[in-house]
């Protein structure tokens, strides 16, 4: 145990932002440079290191926290970073996006606020890489087997990590121009610099594992040959089909899914474009989705300088405590959140629908309608005379993903069945019903955690690992990769 008293005299502190009206006018993370490292070893120093540990259970990886807070504490960075490594491919994203679910099911929140084990992840990943601790780790041999992962989302990396120090050849193959899927265009630079990504794909290049960018299986690249090509394939590809809303007035202009809104931002970042030609500056903007990416596409609107940002969601407001009845610690709990993106300003509205868009005679919308509902049977029912519209010359839907992409003709060359929820069927061991054929991730899994990616990945790895050697794998993966219920 790292401090016995800890939790008793020293009170949660977490990572200090910079102001609002500064950070809004850059691109940056929002957090103060090196703001965590003078507090965070008091702050490891409140685990409890508990007898039965349930931030373990919390955590999809099995990320070993009250060892590393008990380094962290000590200031034993080197020992530190081992212990987190050896659960975690990448706890640099993990630090920076996850939600937290081992926060929620740590023992000290039952009554007071719970360890910080968030800010303690990334603060002794950050410390190795300043310190030169984090170094490939090329495998001694190779197996002379071969193995294709598509997607380079979280998910695909850490399989192909984890295949690579195995001794496998692996190419990842990534549709997009830029390798990270997702965490390269879907999270904006201001939640992750995308500096973390570049050095990590640099750390797999010197590992031995292979890229190949702009190539997307289906289209480019025949599956069925892809599958003759390799020894095995693990298919990573993400759930990127959008939901959509299919309401009058969505064919105007001005209206588009997050997915197209928010990459060409990043693009601007990496240098693409000047600005990006999807901006909200001067104009008013509605995301549609109460989520992580509606967040995203708030905070990307303020830095574009938008003229006013509403953020709409279907559902009633969250409350701010965890309800025991209902949701019972240590589940994870859905509770109002305020992110650094709501920080900045803007309005959020709760319990609303919308009806329908209006546009402009140059078919460009200018105004959303909607009407407030309420519960009633179960189901949500629109409140007689509560109709209104608000201005929107910019929409974006953030209202999720509804499963594997289904026009680029990866499921129907690879054979792959489906399941009800229109994820990539598999079983316990993450194969498919094409024998050499896996699958990780929201390709699999549907919409979930980057922390479920990686876990997932990591997973797939091991059992891509025994298929290929015929023995029993050395490869770590969590005790219980195929537990959903902490799916959120």
């Amino acid at each position: 145990m790292a401090d016995p008293k800890g939790f008793l005299t020293t009170d949660r502190e977490v990572a200090q932002s910079r102001p609002v009206d500064e950070r809004v006018k850059d691109w940056n993370e929002v957090y103060v440079p090196g703001s965590l490292l003078p507090i965070i070893s008091k702050q490891a120093g409140r685990c409890m290191d508990c007898g039965i540990p349930f931030c373990h259970n919390g955590c999809p990886l099995g990320n070993l926290i009250p060892e590393w807070n008990d380094y962290a504490y000590r200031g034993d960075w080197t020992a530190a970073s081992e212990r987190l490594h050896a659960t975690n491919n990448f706890p640099e994203f993990t630090g920076r996006l996850c939600p937290a679910p081992c926060e929620s099911a740590c023992v000290l929140g039952i009554n007071q606020p719970p360890v910080t084990i968030k800010n303690v992840e990334v603060s002794i990943v950050d410390k190795a890489w300043e310190s030169g601790g984090v170094a490939p780790q090329p495998p001694e041999r190779l197996s002379g087997k071969t193995v294709a992962v598509i997607g380079s989302g979280p998910s695909g990396l850490a399989a192909a990590q984890q295949l690579t120090r195995a001794g496998h050849t692996v190419v990842v193959y990534e549709r997009a121009d830029r390798l990270g899927g997702l965490l390269r265009y879907g999270i904006p630079e201001f939640k992750m610099e995308k500096r973390h990504i570049n050095r990590r794909i640099e750390q797999m290049r010197a590992e031995g594992t292979k890229f190949r960018t702009g190539v997307e299986i289906g289209r480019d690249l025949d599956a069925k040959k892809l599958r003759k090509r390799y020894d095995a394939v693990v298919v990573a590809a993400g759930a990127t089909t959008a939901r959509d809303l299919p309401v009058p007035g969505r064919e105007l202009n001005g209206v588009h899914q997050a997915m197209e809104y928010l990459p060409l931002s990043n693009k601007v970042q990496e240098g693409d474009y000047v600005d990006s030609p999807l901006s909200a500056e001067g104009k008013h903007v509605v995301v549609i989705g109460g989520g992580d990416t509606g967040a995203d596409c708030v905070g990307t609107a303020h830095r574009q300088g938008a003229a006013s940002v509403t953020q709409l969601e279907i559902m009633p407001k969250p409350g701010e405590e965890r309800d025991p009845a209902r949701q019972p610690w240590p589940t994870f709990p859905l509770l109002y959140k305020v992110t650094s993106a709501h920080e900045e300003g803007g309005e959020r509205v709760y319990s609303v629908n919308t009806t329908h868009f209006e546009g402009d005679e140059d078919g460009n919308v200018q105004w959303l309608h909607l009407v407030e509902v309420e519960m009633v049977d179960g189901k949500l029912e629109p409140k007689p005379g509560t109709e209104r519209r608000i201005p929107a010359q910019l929409v974006t839907l953030a209202m999720g993903f509804t499963g594997v992409d289904r026009e680029n003709g990866l499921v129907e060359q690879f054979g792959v069945d489906l399941d009800a929820r229109g994820n990539i069927a598999r079983d316990d061991s993450y194969a498919t019903n094409v024998p050499g054929v896996y699958v990780a991730g929201d390709a699999g899994r549907g919409q979930s955690l980057i922390v479920w990616a990686i876990a997932e990945g990591r997973s797939a790895a091991k059992a891509v690992d025994r298929h290929l050697t015929g023995t029993a794998s050395t490869l770590h993966a969590p005790i219980r990769p195929t537990d959903r219920s902490l799916t959120v």
